[in-house]
């Protein structure tokens, strides 16, 4: 494949989806605990061959954009479909594309290997979709059955629907009638389009049982990873801390190689754990001067990384610290706040919280901080 092109994504998320029912569209109801929409972005942030990610939304939909990750960028959508596609087109014009994506973001459950044919499709043939073979016997009629349809030729279109840019861009640009996806719209302008090979696995939720189908699709792909980690750091001079990427004002600092945050050192070793890829020692040796006094977030991002370029993404942490002093409840919202930062995680998804040890042991001399955590990282 030529890798030099660049491909972008456009997730359509600006209908309304009232048959699914819920107190918001569908794409912003939750999937396993995160918006839908969000399941159906994931497979273009993390395929090698895809440049960026737009979402088209509605304009009611605003205050729900902050649920998406900070390098999505959005644009608002039209009152239909068409509409929406033309906004998306207009939109990333800037930013020079050579090829589109485009897919609903009430499909959740795109696979890699589908997306990579699409791709594959694409940039060999112009323009893609993926489709499924219809199976059943097809009637057409009203009240009784008038005949049969041929199904060899029939197919259920799918998403993401690919093409070279100002191909669909012109097409759309031409066209005068409403579509029901961008297939249409190419073959009105003239453009062949090639039929991927779909997975049925590939569902459009539509209505309130679809919610269920697409978790049991999710549940048999997704695979579950748990890690601990577990660090101590003493005491030592200086007259501040840093504990899970916080500066605290403190009657003594603490010892350590690099800045010694003994909570984001526990949390790092938990997710290398999860990934069996050993400890921060082994990825940053102590021995190597180039770490003495580093920031922990460089350790912790390169976990997260690997973690990513394994297949996998953090779901969860919970971190505990063990000390008599410095108090960590004044501080650990902040704690969670700079942690889910650095992660690019949601707060809700990172725990951080403290225990003593009742005078007892190194910790409750007050001769340094333990720290213990949990990861819990799920497939990509």
């Amino acid at each position: 494949m030529n890798t030099s092109v660049k491909i972008i994504a456009i997730v359509l998320a600006a209908g309304r989806g009232i048959r699914a029912g819920g107190p918001v569209p569908k794409q912003w109801q939750n999937l396993f605990g995160k918006p839908l929409i969000l399941w159906a972005i994931e497979p273009f942030l993390v395929h090698p061959l895809v440049s960026e990610v737009v979402v088209v939304h509605s304009i009611e939909d605003i205050d729900l954009l902050s649920k998406l990750p900070p390098e999505i960028r959005c644009f608002a959508g039209g009152t239909n479909r068409d509409d929406s596609v033309r906004s998306g087109l207009s939109a990333i014009k800037p930013l020079a594309p050579d090829y589109v994506l485009l897919h609903d973001a009430a499909r959740p459950c795109l696979d890699q290997n589908l997306l990579s044919d699409c791709i594959a499709a694409m940039l060999t043939k112009g323009a893609a979709a993926p489709a499924v073979s219809v199976q059943d016997t097809l009637w057409f009629g009203k009240d009784q059955v008038l005949g049969t349809i041929d199904r060899t030729q029939v197919f259920r279109a799918q998403t993401p629907q690919c093409f070279a840019y100002e191909v669909i861009r012109t097409a759309h640009k031409v066209s005068r009638d409403t579509a029901t996806d961008d297939v249409q719209v190419a073959r009105a302008a003239g453009h062949a389009v090639a039929i991927v090979t779909g997975n049925e696995d590939n569902i459009k939720v539509t209505l309130p049982g679809d919610f269920a189908r697409a978790e049991q699709i999710l549940r048999g792909k997704m695979k579950l990873r748990v890690g601990n980690g577990f660090d101590v750091h003493k005491f030592g001079t200086g007259s501040e801390l840093t504990l899970c990427g916080v500066p605290i004002p403190h009657k003594t600092g603490l010892v350590g190689h690099s800045d010694a945050d003994v909570g984001m050192h526990a949390v790092t070793d938990a997710i290398y754990g999860a990934l069996a890829r050993g400890d921060i020692g082994q990825h940053f040796p102590p021995s190597d001067p180039q770490w003495k006094g580093a920031a922990s977030e460089i350790f912790l991002k390169h976990a997260i990384k690997l973690a990513a370029d394994m297949g996998f993404r953090i779901e969860n942490v919970d971190c505990t610290l063990i000390c008599e002093f410095p108090k960590i409840g004044p501080h650990s919202e902040l704690m969670r706040a700079r942690m889910a930062q650095i992660m690019g995680l949601a707060v809700d998804q990172v725990s951080i919280k403290a225990t003593t040890s009742e005078t007892l042991g190194f910790t409750g001399r007050e001769e340094g901080i333990a720290a213990i955590a949990s990861a819990a990282l799920v497939s990509i």
